[in-house]
């Protein structure tokens, strides 16, 4: 056995120690410091695949074993699987007989202080709307309440079912940030057109108080605002927990944290469980800072527990997830560690729709099976182009949300039936197929109108004169909108033998698509997703360049989830689970990271997707393919970040205990892991690291350059910071790359 093999298991055995009498299974010595925790409050830094189930119910088993009383103690889990999960394996691994402590949700203890405050006469009684369609009518009432005095265009528009989603969601995130309606709207990014949230707001909560309900959000914004209110609510509540353990502390939002607070009180000691590098629910009210400065200024000091081992991947993807990160300044500087033992992970990367598919073809032909497989995206509009690869191909597959199938689609849909007008002139006779075209994008037209006026136009085929009855009230530019409609489709049999692109990209601009779906977003990310959705489907198009009939079929193909496919997710939904091969697709600069003209990426907003990408990233275990698309679209700056040639490099000679040097352009991140896995390598930096080295400024177009990794290029695009500017450069061998100037490995070639 080499010397390596040694140092590597001699290390491994300073890792790893027998667990508890109640779990067989090994500890480290991370763990086992989490778990024999003395007093004071906690901070436990999680690594993604740490193990953290595990390390906490052998806490919950060694603070029982200790003598606490399970009535004095309380785990909250950030969900209802979490929770079950939990429990389960809590149950399976306590001693018989011995009584358990509850394990909650922060929903059911916020569900349970509403009883007891009701019970108590400090809140009067209300029942919790338990169906999709009571919420959903008593929010309409609110958002008509709130434009009585508008024209019924708009009603009608701010009654459709996205908008109404939207202020469904604004409710929410107010009573989770305990913010006022006006302060949160300008905070965020609301189209002016929402403006009425502010008032339906506060019409809702009269509406809900009116009918005696609560909403869901409730479950925490009544009982945390009464116990703030109350002094005598507070003393019945407090005093009697000496411990709470909360699991991903990094994804609560306000209201929970001041929940937690209240109940924690002076006596309890609070355990908090997370990883700040993993906090990806902003959107929700989430706080990155919740682990850090937050829980100070709620609590006071803590003992920090790291653990830093990783159960899930290898060391390549271990050392690319630590390169990816490095570049946030908010979060943790904790390593992830690959713990002995795990699988080698092969990384990867790829242009386009083949390397998707040829990878799936080796994962199949090695013997594995599709339903192993995971492709992550950023957003559900770029999953698009993966549905619709995956079923030209004949590839099964099945969707995180089934109501995201291509076929399923509003806007979709429309876009479609525009290409079959084309094709089948008879169409424009049939009022129903009228209708939807005059639907997606929207006219800013009541449906009752349009519905009218695409009867009259099925028979008669003509516009209406200027006095004629059906326009009658309308303002000259929703004329205008319904003109240019009818103009277009009347122009559509014409254009049937066009190649769907072509046609595609005539009917958008024609119904100026992008700046409709922009005005009718009520937030910025949206318009952003609903016009990428269109590039998407130019793009699929115009790889059936001389078949439109065939796209038509596949975009109307009513396909069904199949329990033996691929699974398609988004990153979001992907939190807390893990697959043996993830690809993640659509790693381009402003998909991911996502961001537009009308919607920069400020400093905060990238580290909020650097997390994102962190966190997507960590879900493999065996391999991992990262995908960007190449052509006009230029490569995420996030694979430049993780350097994954590089660490897949230092992966392979790990494995292979291997003596030769390894070219790094980050020696000290990857010593430091190597020093912290009881590891050595001779490493040769891929740059000169001294005050000599390339500057970062001074770049210009057309200057040429090397690459330690891709070779040799030319800048094609020069921007940013001109102290430290971010570079496009077209490599002969490894395409056209964004490039963050300061932290590439470059050299001038003069």
């Amino acid at each position: 056995m080499s010397e390596g093999s040694h140092a590597e298991d001699s290390h491994a055995e300073a890792i790893l120690a027998e667990g508890s009498q109640a779990d067989s299974a090994a500890l480290t010595r991370e763990q086992r410091a989490v778990v024999g925790h003395a007093g004071g409050h906690a901070r436990v830094a999680a690594v993604a695949g740490a193990g953290k189930t595990t390390t906490l119910v052998q806490r919950v088993l060694h603070l029982l074993a200790s003598g606490e009383s399970p009535r004095r103690l309380l785990v909250l889990m950030f969900n209802r699987a979490a929770r079950d999960d939990f429990r389960d394996k809590l149950a399976r691994q306590a001693p018989a007989g011995v009584a358990l402590p509850e394990v909650r949700t922060f929903h059911s203890i916020g569900h349970r202080l509403t009883q007891s405050l009701t019970r108590w006469g400090f809140l009067p009684p209300r029942q919790l709307l338990q169906a999709d369609w009571q919420h959903e009518r008593l929010l309409r009432q609110a958002v008509a309440q709130s434009l009585a005095q508008a024209d019924a265009e708009t009603q009608e528009g701010a009654l459709e079912a996205e908008r109404v989603e939207a202020f469904a969601q604004f409710c929410d995130l107010v009573k989770a940030e305990m913010a006022e309606p006006a302060v949160l709207f300008e905070r965020l990014d609301y189209s002016p057109a929402e403006r009425h949230f502010i008032d339906a707001f506060a019409i809702a909560e009269s509406l809900l108080e009116a009918a005696g309900s609560i909403t869901y959000a409730d479950l925490l914004y009544r009982p945390l605002r009464c116990l703030e209110a109350e002094p005598e609510a507070r003393r019945r509540v407090q005093g009697y927990l000496n411990h709470v353990i909360v699991d991903e502390y990094q994804d609560i939002n306000e209201s929970q944290l001041r929940l937690l607070k209240l109940l924690a009180g002076e006596q309890a000691q609070v355990m908090a469980v997370g990883d700040a590098n993993q906090c990806i629910y902003e959107w929700r009210g989430a706080r990155a800072d919740a682990m850090q400065a937050r829980f100070d200024g709620l609590f006071g000091g803590a003992s920090d527990y790291p653990l830093s081992y990783t159960f899930r991947h290898g060391h390549a993807l271990a050392l690319a997830a630590n390169h990816a990160i490095r570049g946030n300044a908010q979060g943790s500087d904790q390593l992830c560690l690959a713990a002995p033992g795990n699988p080698q992970t092969r990384l990867g990367s790829g242009v386009g729709a083949a390397a998707l598919l040829d990878e799936l073809g080796r994962w199949q032909a090695g013997g594995r099976r599709h339903d192993e497989a995971c492709v992550l995206v950023r957003s559900w509009s770029l999953s698009v182009s993966v549905q619709l690869q995956l079923l030209r191909a004949g590839i099964p597959f099945r969707l995180a949300q089934e109501s995201r199938f291509v076929f399923r689609l509003p806007l979709v849909q429309a876009l479609a039936g525009y290409l079959q007008l084309a094709r089948e002139p008879h169409r424009l006779q049939d009022p129903a197929h009228l209708g939807l075209l005059f639907s997606q994008p929207t006219t800013f037209v009541a449906q009752e109108r349009v519905r009218r006026l695409c009867e009259v136009l099925a028979g008669s085929q003509q516009w209406p004169g200027r006095d004629d009855p059906l326009l009658a009230g309308l303002k000259p530019g929703q004329r205008r909108h319904l003109k240019r409609r009818w103009q277009l489709l009347c122009e559509l049999p014409r254009l049937g033998n066009w190649p769907p692109a072509k046609l595609l990209a005539h009917v958008i601009e024609a119904i100026d698509a992008e700046k409709v779906l922009r005005r009718s977003a009520s937030r910025r990310e949206k318009a952003d997703d609903d016009v990428r959705l269109l590039d998407v489907l130019i793009e699929q198009a115009g790889e059936l360049a001389n078949d439109p009939d065939a796209f038509i079929e596949l975009l109307r193909n009513p396909v069904e989830n199949r329990p033996d496919g691929v699974l398609i997710s988004t990153v979001h939904g992907a939190k807390g689970l893990e697959w043996p091969l993830v690809m993640l697709w659509g790693l381009n600069e402003e998909d991911f990271p996502h961001f537009s003209r009308d919607n920069p990426l400020s400093p905060q907003r990238l580290e909020e997707e650097r997390r994102l990408y962190y966190v997507a990233i960590t879900r493999a275990r065996e391999r991992l393919l990262l995908l960007h698309d190449g052509g006009e679209h230029r490569p995420s700056r996030f694979l430049a970040e993780s350097a994954v040639a590089e660490c897949e490099r230092i992966g392979q000679a790990l494995a292979r205990e291997s003596e030769a040097s390894v070219s790094v352009s980050e020696p000290a991140l990857v010593a430091r892991y190597l020093e912290r896995i009881g590891r050595q390598l001779a490493l040769t930096p891929a740059r000169d690291m001294s005050a000599a080295a390339t500057p970062a400024a001074g770049w210009r177009v057309g200057e040429r350059l090397h690459h330690a990794n891709f070779g040799a290029g030319e800048v094609v695009v020069v921007e940013g910071d001109p102290a430290d500017p971010v570079i496009e450069v077209r490599f002969e061998g490894a395409g056209r790359r964004r490039l963050i100037a300061s932290r590439a490995p470059l050299a001038r070639i003069a």
